[in-house]
C-alpha cells in the first residue's frame, strides 16, 4: 500500500513552535520599529505620532550616504576576504589527518572568544606607541604604525579584525559540507587521471554551491549589521572615516536619544539586508533547492 506525499509530510502543528519563536522575536519587533519610526521618542514615556516627518529628515542626514556607503564597502570587503579564505581552510580541514584535527581546533578559538575582548586585545595590538604596530606597521604601508588613526586604513583593518573572528565559524560551514561529499567522485576522478587542483575545482567547488551560497548570504546580511567592534575600536572614528550605518543608527537612539530617526535607519537596513539576500538567492537559484548529493 502506498502512502501519499500529503499524508507522510508531518502536519501543520510541527511547525507551530517555530512559526510562534520567529512570530514574537521576529516580525513583532519589526512590526514595533516600523511604528516607532513614525513617533517621536527619547526612550521614555510614550511615543508621540510624527507621521512622516522621521522619513523626511533622512534627506537632510549628511552621514546617511556616508554610512551607506562605508557599510556597503565592508560588506563587499568582507566577502571578498572571507569566502576564499574560509572556503579553502574548510576544505582543507576535511581532510582526514589527525595534524589537521588538532589545528583545526586551535583554529576555531576565536569562535568562543567574546566581541568584546578582541576589540581590546587588537586596540592594544595596534596600539601606534606601545603595541606590535609601532614596530612592524612600516612594513605594512604605516610607518607610524597608526592604523587606526589613518582615515584609510581604519575600515579595512576593522574588516581583517572582523574577519579573523568569523572565518572559522564559515570555516565549520565548508568543513562539515565537505564532509558529505560522496568520496566516490574522487576515486572516479582518480581513476580518470585527475589531479587534486582538477578535482577541487570539478567536484568540490560544485558541491559546494549552495554551502557557499549560505555562508555568502550570512556575511552579507551580518556585515549589514555589524557594529559593536567598531564602537569599540574606533567609535566611528577618525572623523566619520568607519562610521557604518549600524552605528550611525546606535549613535542617533542610545546617545541622541532620537529613537524615531533610529527606528527609520533600523527600517532603512532591514530593507537593505533583505534586498541583497533576495537577489543573492535568486541570482544563484538556491531558492529551488536543488540537492547536488550523488543519487538525490
Amino acid at each position: 500500500m502506498t502512502t501519499s506525499k500529503a499524508a507522510a509530510r508531518p502536519g501543520v502543528i510541527w511547525a507551530a513552535p517555530a512559526v510562534l519563536f520567529f512570530a514574537a522575536f521576529g516580525i513583532l519587533p519589526v512590526i514595533a520599529v516600523v511604528y516607532l519610526s513614525f513617533t517621536k521618542w527619547n526612550g521614555l514615556g510614550d511615543p508621540v505620532w510624527t507621521g512622516l516627518s522621521n522619513w523626511a529628515a533622512l534627506a537632510d542626514d549628511a552621514e546617511l550616504f556616508n554610512g551607506v556607503g562605508k557599510t556597503l564597502i565592508l560588506t563587499v570587503v568582507s566577502w571578498l576576504g572571507q569566502t576564499p579564505l574560509a572556503l579553502l581552510i574548510g576544505v582543507w580541514a576535511a581532510g582526514p589527518q589527525r595534524s589537521r584535527a588538532v589545528l583545526s581546533t586551535l583554529f576555531f578559538l576565536p569562535l568562543l572568544l567574546s566581541t568584546a575582548a578582541i576589540s581590546v586585545t587588537f586596540v592594544s595590538l595596534l596600539d601606534p606607541n606601545f603595541g606590535l604596530a609601532a614596530d612592524y606597521g612600516k612594513y605594512f604601508g604605516a610607518p607610524d604604525g597608526n592604523f587606526l588613526g589613518d582615515p584609510d586604513k581604519a575600515l579595512y583593518v576593522i574588516a581583517f579584525v572582523i574577519a579573523w573572528q568569523f572565518v572559522p565559524f564559515h570555516t565549520l560551514l565548508y568543513q562539515s559540507a565537505t564532509r558529505q561529499i560522496p568520496a566516490s567522485l574522487y576515486e572516479a576522478a582518480a581513476l580518470d587521471g585527475a589531479t587534486g587542483v582538477r578535482q577541487f575545482f570539478s567536484i568540490t567547488l560544485p558541491q559546494l554551491r549552495n554551502t557557499i551560497v549560505a555562508s555568502s548570504v550570512l556575511i552579507l546580511v551580518g556585515s549589514l549589521t555589524y557594529f559593536e567592534m567598531i564602537l569599540l575600536m574606533t567609535n566611528g572614528g577618525p572623523g566619520t572615516s568607519t562610521r557604518v550605518l549600524p552605528l550611525h543608527m546606535y549613535i542617533k537612539g542610545f546617545v541622541g536619544f532620537d529613537m524615531g530617526y533610529a527606528s527609520v535607519l533600523a527600517v532603512v537596513l532591514v530593507t537593505l539586508g533583505t534586498a541583497l539576500s533576495i537577489v543573492v538567492v535568486r541570482l544563484t537559484g538556491y531558492h529551488r533547492m536543488a540537492s547536488d548529493r550523488e543519487g538525490a
